[in-house]
């Protein structure tokens, strides 16, 4: 049977991958140093043409249906990572047929949830971790996506300014349809209930967990959950005097990261009252407006943050009355960016650049607390690679031909 590469910008580097062989029995050489999580399926992280992509061994079927699935997703533009390719019509050395895999890419600086907890992280990280996946859940919910398998496993964390992004990492039993039902996200919140708890157990058992109680906190994701579907879809009613409480749900919306394309107003026949409802809702309000002025493309929190210091460059440099892309421009040459660089290039595979640079952002707030006055931003920076950024860990891909027994056991990932 003749090798079937199914992707939508083929790398003919893909041809040179040993898919003769089980992917349980890769050679370390072809393999990437990742931190390792769980999965049903044998999954390999492996090094080609300079980047990083994930390979999940798996029936044929199901590997077109989730590539397709998850190309979907991308174009509704959900945190989900990115269908590198399929590969089908694999066979031994002895001829027998093998399963398809399907490629995706790796998301730099993504940790699954036990890589977080074998760290040295806050308390509340847990609550954090189920924030994160709160958002996600709803937002997928928005677009009329079913996960159908709903779990911290199930995902991949980015940290965003002291919180954490979640992706969507398999979607293997996942259906995209036109509108979910109420019943079918109470399902998938059910689902997300039970594998969290699981999970959460799982780590309280190897004294991973740190005070968190997995019963409560796979609970609180109902919560969070539906505290921020009613903020984003429920119906709002109030005295026709009270216009301004329109412009007010706006900036509430705003505030936690969404933003409106289109906002149904229904008056009564007199006059006398005002009902308002969101009718389209989508993330990354504040991530759009940094990347109109500056470029940059960033986590939700972490445009939040830098958008506060660009605000507030503004205001230090008496230039409230500037074109607000001039100001823009100018805090990106002559602040964020002339920090950013100043690492050391042994040190720049700790945290990605707008992490980094919020991180040096609250070590500068704690050394004003503790000193009494302000400093500026160059020497908290010479003070934080000095002191602090050695003692994170690597979050971003080693690519290293010594793997030692991280690619020993089936990998979360897909």
């Amino acid at each position: 049977m003749a090798l079937d590469i199914i992707a939508a910008r083929p790398d003919p580097a893909l041809l040179d991958l040993p898919w003769d062989l089980p992917l349980e029995d890769w050679p370390k050489e072809r393999l990437a140093t990742l931190p390792r999580g769980i999965s049903r399926h044998v999954v390999r992280f492996v090094k080609l043409s300079g980047r990083v992509l994930a390979v999940k061994e798996i029936k044929a079927e199901l590997a077109i249906g989730e590539y397709h699935l998850l190309r979907n997703l991308g174009r509704l533009g959900l945190p989900c990572v990115e269908p590198f390719a399929v590969v089908r019509g694999r066979v031994d050395g002895a001829g027998r047929q093998l399963d398809a895999c399907l490629v995706t890419r790796h998301l730099p600086f993504s940790l699954p949830y036990r890589a977080l907890y074998s760290q040295a992280l806050r308390p509340d990280t847990a609550a954090r971790l189920i924030d994160a996946l709160a958002v996600l859940l709803v937002r997928l919910h928005l677009a009329g996506f079913w996960w159908g398998d709903v779990s911290l496993s199930n995902t991949l964390f980015v940290r965003d300014a002291g919180a954490f992004a979640a992706y969507l990492v398999d979607a293997e039993t996942g259906e995209l349809r036109h509108r979910l039902s109420d019943g079918q996200r109470e399902h998938d919140l059910e689902i997300a209930r039970i594998n969290i708890a699981g999970e959460l157990m799982d780590l309280e058992a190897g004294g991973r967990l740190r005070g968190e109680d997995p019963i409560e906190t796979s609970e609180q994701l109902l919560v969070r959950y539906h505290d921020l579907w009613n903020e984003l879809t429920a119906e709002e009613e109030f005295d026709a005097d009270e216009r301004w409480r329109v412009d007010e749900r706006i900036r509430r919306l705003n505030d936690i990261g969404f933003d409106i394309d289109e906002l149904a107003i229904v008056t009564d026949l007199g006059g006398t009252s005002i009902r308002i409802q969101p009718k389209v809702v989508d993330a990354g309000h504040h991530s759009r407006r940094l990347m109109r002025l500056t470029g940059l493309d960033v986590e939700e929190n972490q445009a939040r943050r830098l958008l506060n210091d660009l605000d507030s460059y503004r205001v230090a440099t008496d230039r409230q009355a500037e074109d607000e892309e001039l100001v823009a421009h100018d805090w990106l040459t002559h602040i964020y960016e002339p920090i950013t660089r100043s690492v050391p290039a042994s040190l720049r595979g700790k945290l990605e650049p707008a992490e980094l640079f919020h991180e040096i952002l609250e070590h500068r707030w704690y050394m004003a607390e503790v000193a009494g006055h302000d400093f500026r931003i160059e020497d908290a920076t010479v003070d934080y690679v000095a002191n602090v950024l050695p003692d994170k860990p690597e979050e971003k891909a080693v690519l290293a031909p010594d793997t030692a027994d991280t690619n020993e056991i089936p990998l979360s990932g897909l």
